[in-house]
C-alpha cells in the first residue's frame, strides 16, 4: 500500500550559488559526510548536490511533513548500492517517522542534468 508520495525539481543553479556563498557551512547543514563527499569527488558537484536536495524535500512531501520541525535534511541520507542505485537510510526524526506510518519501504528515484535536478519519493506501508 501506498502511504505517500513526494516529487521535487530545483534548480541546479540555486544550489550552486549557495555552495558557492556558503560552502561548508551549506553542506553539512543538509547532507551527511558520506554523501558529501560522493558529491566532491566530481568536478562539477553541483548537479549531484542539487539531487541530493530535491530528494529530501521529495522524501519530506511523501511523508507528508515538509522540512521541519518533524523531519530534518540529516534526518535522511542519500546512499548508492553496489549497481549505483539510490537508496535512503533515516536517521533520527526520520526512522521514528518511518516506523510511526508503519511503513515497509521507502521507494526513491534521482534525474539531473547540467541544469535541473529532480526526485521522487514514494513511501510504501
Amino acid at each position: 500500500m501506498i502511504l505517500g508520495t513526494g516529487i521535487d525539481i530545483i534548480e541546479v543553479e540555486r544550489i550552486a550559488s549557495s555552495y558557492e556563498k556558503f560552502g561548508a557551512r551549506f553542506t553539512h547543514r543538509i547532507l551527511h559526510p558520506d554523501e558529501i563527499a560522493y558529491c566532491e569527488k566530481h568536478a562539477r558537484p553541483e548537479p549531484f548536490l542539487a539531487v541530493r536536495f530535491a530528494a529530501k524535500e521529495a522524501i519530506s512531501k511523501a511523508f507528508g511533513t515538509g522540512i521541519g520541525t518533524e523531519l530534518g535534511w540529516r534526518d535522511m541520507e542519500i546512499r548508492r548500492n553496489e549497481m549505483g542505485a539510490p537508496y535512503v537510510v533515516l536517521h533520527g526524526a526520520g526512522a521514528k517517522l518511518f516506523a510511526a506510518r508503519s511503513a515497509r519501504h521507502l521507494w526513491i528515484s534521482l534525474s539531473h542534468t547540467a541544469q535541473y535536478a529532480a526526485a521522487t519519493a514514494t513511501l510504501e506501508g
